[in-house]
């Protein structure tokens, strides 16, 4: 048995969209999680004309999924932080103090999209940010970071289901740290930037954290906690996120790069963060007070 969920915008989904498609593919009843937000209903098998009719949809502005229903509630949560549970990718706004920033987003558009090797380009910006006092972190966090649409929803209703939620970011500590605390993140994970005598030596220490230790973070937190990786569910946008992404029982590419998007079955174009709640069958009234 499967399960087709549609999600967008609040306010968006057109009820007769999900009644058209329930019937083309001969689905049980509809299931609103939230008013023309986000509904669900019953499949046998996932249709062959999925990517099709998703196609078809994405131009409506509406996400369609279609996941088993087992075992739909996750265990645990492994976010990546930049451009995923942020809104900006922390290095870009480093490297704007810094006077590189088109340079440098430039770089970061292209590693994220797998067009270059992710430690290389990391190391290559970071060097540009040498010189740079470390109160200028400070400063980024305060003036240019903004949390994600629906990110301390996501945190808070998984934790009040039991789960264990993990930030492991391929950006560095000084913002991890800071963003987990704010959305209530069991734990992170990320690069150290090193700094000497109050200013960024334009290095981080070793080893670097791409992506082989994400996945190295979702196996052995897993393991810790004596569950297995089909009860994670996984969300990031960036290529060194697709290690995690394709390991997770759920891989959700939030707004992610065009070449991450076309690798993973689960994709979120228009939604927020609360998406993964409706995937794993949350509905709104159910998610935890902030």
């Amino acid at each position: 048995m499967f399960i087709a969920t549609l999600i967008a915008p609040r306010g968006a989904l057109d009820p007769a969209l999900v009644d058209n498609l329930r019937n083309a593919w001969g689905g049980g009843d509809a299931r609103w999680l939230s008013p023309r937000e986000a509904a669900e209903f019953d499949i046998v098998r996932s249709p062959e004309n999925l990517e099709h009719t998703r196609a078809e949809t994405k131009a409506m502005g509406v996400d369609l999924n279609v996941l088993p229903a087992k075992d739909r509630r996750k265990k645990m949560l492994l976010a990546d932080m930049d451009s995923t549970m942020i809104e900006q990718e922390c290095i870009d706004e480093l490297a704007e103090e810094a006077g590189v920033g088109p340079h440098v987003r430039d770089i970061t558009a292209r590693a994220m999209n797998g067009e270059l090797d992710f430690e290389g380009a990391l190391l290559e910006r970071v060097k540009l940010l040498e010189g740079l006092p470390e109160t200028v972190i400070t400063q980024v966090l305060e003036e240019r970071i903004t949390l994600a649409p629906g990110g301390r929803e996501l945190v808070r209703t998984m934790q009040a289901s039991g789960a264990h939620c993990v930030l492991v970011s391929g950006g560095f500590t000084a913002f991890t740290s800071r963003v987990a605390t704010l959305l209530g993140f069991d734990e992170n994970h990320a690069n150290t930037l090193l700094a000497a005598d109050g200013r960024l030596t334009g290095d981080v220490a070793r080893p670097v954290l791409g992506r082989k230790a994400k996945i190295r973070a979702l196996s052995e937190i897993t393991a810790q906690r004596g569950i297995c990786a089909v009860d994670v569910i996984a969300v990031g946008d960036g290529a060194n996120d697709l290690g995690m992404l394709h390991r997770a029982g759920i891989g959700v590419a939030l707004h992610a790069k065009p070449a991450v998007a076309a690798q993973c079955d689960v994709r979120i174009d228009h939604g927020d963060l609360t998406a993964l709640l409706y995937l794993q069958g949350y509905t709104r009234n159910a998610f935890a007070p902030l």
